[in-house]
């Protein structure tokens, strides 16, 4: 419910919400252990495969994605993806968790008092390029979201259009989230200890309820968004998201 009502009003994957709150809910259903973390973030990367086929498919009935850019762009984030799940398999979930804070914590300053960058150049060749975007897949991966937080601003400073930069980035997540995911289940599939319908790191129940509620709500979401003025829904998105960070630092 609340990666939905997110979703819609505020207009992020969920990721950057969605762990947080299962590693809340976890616990109170019996879900505990050395890899809480690792199943709260594989199952937010599930969820949002989900959530991002229907993103995709309507960014690009508008005509939003450059298909060329995405081209480009995907193969980094694919092989981003799949390292930074091998990578969060081998770190403890207290590290992991102290990671995902800090980097929560930077996404809400940079929402909360950054500037959009300015449109200064073009994209880079293809070798730097597929730096960045493996970079990005990494970051996304380690924090169970689809990398919108990052590609977005990048894209506008590569003097891609708002509109362009949202709808691929939007349409990117589909295959990191993907691909990330697998990483999560393959990565987890022998490991000891996991509680029961998981697959790998995605538990499986959690995972069809987030689908079912961020269908039902992000709607509601949406239709608040239309009401609110876009200042404050950034302001909303970095108070959460701030308190979401210190929290999983601190806790």
């Amino acid at each position: 419910m609340v990666g939905g009502l997110a979703a819609g009003l505020l207009g992020i994957g969920g990721g950057l919400i969605m762990v947080p709150v299962l590693l809340m809910i976890f616990p109170t259903i019996g879900i505990s252990g050395a890899h809480l973390v690792h199943i709260a973030i594989g199952t937010s990367l599930a969820a949002i495969v989900f959530a991002s086929i229907t993103s995709v498919y309507s960014h690009h009935r508008h005509g939003g994605v450059l298909w060329g850019v995405f081209a480009r762009f995907a193969p980094g984030m694919v092989i981003g993806a799949m390292l930074g799940s091998t990578v969060a398999h081998y770190l403890p979930g207290d590290v992991l968790k102290a990671v995902f804070g800090v980097l929560e914590i930077v996404v809400a300053l940079q929402m909360a008092f950054g500037r959009q960058p300015p449109a200064s150049r073009q994209l880079p060749r293809i070798v730097p390029l597929t730096g960045v975007s493996t970079t990005f897949g990494a970051i996304a991966s380690i924090m169970g979201m689809g990398g919108g937080a990052m590609t977005t601003p990048f894209f506008l400073y590569c003097n891609i259009t708002a509109r362009n930069a949202i709808a691929t980035s939007a349409s990117l997540g589909l295959p990191t989230a993907l691909f990330g995911a697998i990483g999560y289940v393959v990565s987890g599939w022998t490991t000891e200890g996991l509680p029961e319908l998981s697959a790998g790191y995605v538990y499986l129940p959690a995972l069809a309820g987030i689908v079912v509620f961020s269908v039902l709500f992000a709607p509601i979401g949406a239709k608040l968004a239309q009401v609110l003025p876009a200042r404050t829904l950034k302001r909303i998105f970095a108070f959460v998201l701030m308190g979401l960070g210190l929290h999983m630092i601190l806790a």
